[in-house]
């Protein structure tokens, strides 16, 4: 990617990389079209992706959905009824979305804190944190974004914090507050039994994998990096299945090169 190498890209310079690509190598992009299954076709090295717009055979099919492809929603989400919205991290696009007042962000993690720290010169902002993370210097992104699995632990590490810490926006005025245990109404019970009467709330609670269309079989056993029990389907930017940081755009490209020396390498 062209541009300054000692930033990040911006949205729209990432945008202008991706239709650059797909212009070199020749790859028309179908949109909205969901993908439903996918299964074996008799005893042949041939291999069926069901879609909402009919099957395809083919002989080998590459999830690249990734691990962060829909909101995670929390169960007592839908139970909250405050004066104003209750959005996803998704869904934010700038303060003045946020009427006037008090906002409550669910999420002590990356988008959390840049969204109080973005929100906190406006609103009263309190910041729900169950799982307090360290901070580590923009600098370190390369080695260390992405969930990951602890290299002697089966237990995932949280991305640490690469942005402001607790301690920043506590100085700048955001109160921090344990995570949410319930919701009801216009008010949030907290883990630590206190409760509070909230106007708006934004839930950075992160995404989930895109791969439900994929059988739970496949999803839950690990094969060499990007293969599945399913020969000719790979499944790559899912940690559990490639690289460490597969999740991320500086490490995704291992598993992209896995999986296209696996595809040359099927008989």
């Amino acid at each position: 990617m062209s541009g300054d190498q000692h930033r990040h890209p911006t949205a729209y310079e990432v945008t202008d990389y991706l239709r650059s690509v797909e212009e070199a190598l020749q790859v028309r992009p179908v949109w909205g079209i969901r993908a439903t299954g996918v299964k074996n076709l008799g005893y042949g090295s041939s291999i069926v992706l069901e879609t909402e717009a009919g099957d395809v055979q083919t002989r080998n099919i590459v999830c690249a959905t990734g691990a962060a492809a829909r909101p995670n929603i929390p169960i007592w989400a839908p139970a909250l009824n405050p004066r104003g919205p209750v959005l996803h991290s998704s869904q934010y696009l700038y303060p003045h979305q946020i009427p006037p007042g008090d906002v409550l962000i669910v999420g002590g993690g990356n988008a959390g804190v840049q969204l109080a720290r973005e929100l906190s010169p406006s609103h009263a902002v309190t910041l729900s944190v169950r799982t307090a993370r360290r901070s580590r210097p923009r600098s370190s992104y390369t080695s260390v974004a992405g969930g990951r699995d602890g290299w002697l632990s089966r237990h995932a590490k949280s991305e640490p914090l690469l942005t402001d810490s607790y301690a920043a926006l506590e100085r700048a005025g955001v109160v921090l507050a344990p995570g949410v245990a319930s919701a009801g109404g216009k008010e949030v019970v907290f883990t630590d039994g206190t409760a509070r009467t909230v106007t708006s709330v934004l839930l950075a609670t992160g995404f989930g994998p895109g791969d439900d269309w994929v059988p739970m079989h496949v999803r839950v056993t690990r094969a060499r990096r990007t293969m599945t029990a399913i020969p000719g389907l790979f499944l790559v930017g899912f940690p559990r299945h490639g690289s460490r940081h597969a999740d991320t755009i500086h490490g995704v490209w291992r598993d992209a090169r896995a999986a296209a020396q696996h595809i040359l390498a099927r008989p």
